[in-house]
C-alpha cells in the first residue's frame, strides 16, 4: 500500500516538474528578443531614421530590451535630439554600449538610456558644441541636464560635459570640459557595468542566451543620412525657392513646378524618416503652395500670393530647427536662387500674380508724368535778384520767382543774372555784365 502511495507522489512530481519545464519553454520561446542597433561614425539623419524603425519593431515584437552600441565622435545634433526622444520615451528597456567612445551628440544618445555599460578604455562627455556661443551652450547644456534627469543621473555631471566653464571637482577644472573614462563613467553613475563585449554586457542583465536582432541601415536610411547632409539640404531648398519664383513669374505649373515638387519631396520625405519633421512643417509647406496656386487663378491683390510665400518659410524654419542656424540656411539659399533667377527672368513670361507682387509701371516724362516742375524752359534767360545771392536766393523772370543759386559768389541785390544750368530742381545762374 505504501509502495503505491509513494509511487504516485513520484509520478506527480515527474509529471509537475515536465509541466513546468515546458512551461518555462514555453515562456522563453513567446518572450521577445533583443534588438540591437549599432551607432558608428558621424550622426546623422540616416541613423535617426534607423533607431526609429528599429525602435518601432521592439515595440510591436515585444522586445525584452533594445542595446544600442555606439561609437561616435559626434554628428548633427538635430538627429542625435530626434534619436534622444525615441529612445527616453521608449516603454522598451534600452541599454547602451559604449564600444569606445560616445562624444559630443553620443554622449546625449547615450544618456537617454535606461541603462549604460562601457567597454574597458571607453569614454563619454565632450560635447562643447561648435560654434560655441552663449546661446549654443545654454540649450544644448539644458538638453543634456533635462535628459540626464529623466533618466535618474546626475545633471550637473551632465552641464560640465558641453558647458566648460562649470568643471565638475575631482575629474575637470573650471575651463576643462568633461569626459569621463570608464572607471570614472562607474564612480559618478553614468555607467553601470565595464563589459569586454556584448555577451557580457547581456549577461549582467540578465539577457544571456537571449536572440539578438540586429538591426543595419538599409538604402532608405542611407538615402535619409546622404538628404540630411546641411549642404544637401541648402541645395534642396534653393531648387524649391527658385520654383516658386519661377511659377510665381511664369504661372505655367510646368517644368519648374516638377522639379521643384521632387525638391520637397526629398526634402520633407527625408525629414520625415528621420523623425525632425511632423504634419505641422508638412502642411504649412502644401498649405502656401495650394494659398500660391488659388491666387495664380483667382482674381485678388496678392494677398493669397504673400500667404503662400510666408507660409513656405515657416515650414522649412520649422523643419530647420527653428534656430539661428535655421536662419543662416534659409538666407543662403534664398539668395542663390534670387542670384539664379535674375538671370533667368528676362526670358520668363509674367504672370498676373508677378504683376501684383512687383511693380512694373513707370510713371515716365514720356507718358506725362514729373516729379517737379519743368524749369528747362529758363536755360539762357535773363533775370534780375531782388534779394541778392548768397550765393542762394531768389531771382524774377519772366514775371516769375525762381529759387536760384549762383555759380559760388555772392550776387548783390537788383542784379541781372542769367540761368546757365537747370538739373531738376536746381537753378544755377551767372552775373551779366551790363558794363
Amino acid at each position: 500500500m505504501r509502495q503505491s502511495v509513494y509511487f504516485k507522489i513520484m509520478l506527480i512530481a515527474i509529471v509537475t516538474l515536465v509541466t513546468m519545464l515546458a512551461v518555462d519553454r514555453h515562456v522563453q520561446a513567446e518572450a521577445g528578443p533583443v534588438i540591437s542597433i549599432s551607432i558608428k561614425g558621424e550622426i546623422d539623419g540616416g541613423q535617426a531614421a534607423l533607431v526609429r524603425k528599429a525602435m518601432a519593431d521592439a515595440d510591436s515584437k515585444q522586445a525584452q530590451a533594445v542595446l544600442v552600441e555606439i561609437d561616435t565622435f559626434g554628428g548633427l545634433v538635430d538627429a542625435a535630439v530626434s534619436i534622444r526622444d525615441v529612445i527616453i520615451n521608449s516603454p522598451v528597456t534600452t541599454i547602451c554600449y559604449v564600444k569606445n567612445r560616445a562624444w559630443s551628440a553620443g554622449a546625449l544618445i547615450t544618456l537617454s538610456h535606461k541603462h549604460i555599460a562601457i567597454a574597458p578604455g571607453g569614454s563619454i562627455g565632450a560635447a562643447e558644441p561648435i560654434p560655441t556661443t552663449e546661446k549654443t551652450v545654454a540649450a544644448l547644456k539644458a538638453e543634456f541636464a533635462a535628459t540626464a534627469n529623466r533618466t535618474g543621473r546626475n545633471p550637473r555631471v551632465a552641464e560640465a560635459m558641453v558647458d566648460k566653464s562649470l568643471g565638475f571637482p575631482g575629474y575637470a577644472e573650471p575651463g576643462q570640459i568633461l569626459a569621463l573614462t570608464d572607471y570614472q563613467a562607474i564612480d559618478v553613475g553614468y555607467a553601470d557595468v565595464v563589459a569586454p563585449d556584448r555577451e557580457a554586457v547581456l549577461a549582467h542583465f540578465g539577457l544571456a542566451g537571449v536572440e539578438v536582432v540586429e538591426y543595419s541601415q538599409g538604402w532608405q536610411e542611407k538615402m535619409a543620412g546622404w538628404l540630411s547632409n546641411p549642404t544637401v539640404k541648402s541645395f534642396l531648398m534653393t531648387i524649391i525657392f527658385l520654383a516658386v519664383l519661377t511659377e510665381i513669374k511664369t504661372a505655367g505649373m510646368g517644368v519648374a513646378a516638377l522639379i521643384g515638387s521632387v525638391a520637397a519631396l526629398l526634402f520633407f520625405g527625408s525629414q520625415w524618416i528621420t523623425g525632425i519633421a511632423g504634419w505641422l512643417e508638412i502642411i504649412l509647406f502644401v498649405g502656401g503652395i495650394l494659398l500660391i496656386l488659388f491666387e495664380l487663378y483667382t482674381p485678388g491683390l496678392g494677398i493669397f500670393g504673400l500667404g503662400g510665400i510666408i507660409a513656405i518659410f515657416a515650414s522649412l524654419f520649422l523643419t530647420l530647427g527653428a534656430n539661428a542656424a535655421a536662419i543662416n540656411m534659409l538666407a543662403i539659399s534664398l539668395i542663390i536662387a534670387i542670384v539664379i533667377f535674375l538671370v533667368l527672368a528676362k526670358r520668363l513670361p509674367a504672370s498676373k500674380l508677378w504683376s501684383r507682387l512687383i511693380l512694373k509701371d513707370a510713371a515716365t516724362k514720356s507718358a506725362g508724368f514729373s516729379t517737379s516742375l519743368d524749369y528747362s524752359q529758363y536755360l539762357g534767360k535773363t533775370g534780375i535778384t531782388p534779394t541778392g545771392l548768397r550765393p542762394a536766393g531768389t531771382m524774377m523772370i519772366d514775371g516769375a520767382q525762381l529759387d536760384v543759386v549762383s555759380e559760388g559768389q555772392f550776387i548783390e541785390p537788383n542784379k541781372f543774372v542769367k540761368v546757365v544750368s537747370v538739373t531738376g530742381n536746381r537753378i544755377v545762374v551767372r552775373l551779366v555784365d551790363t558794363k
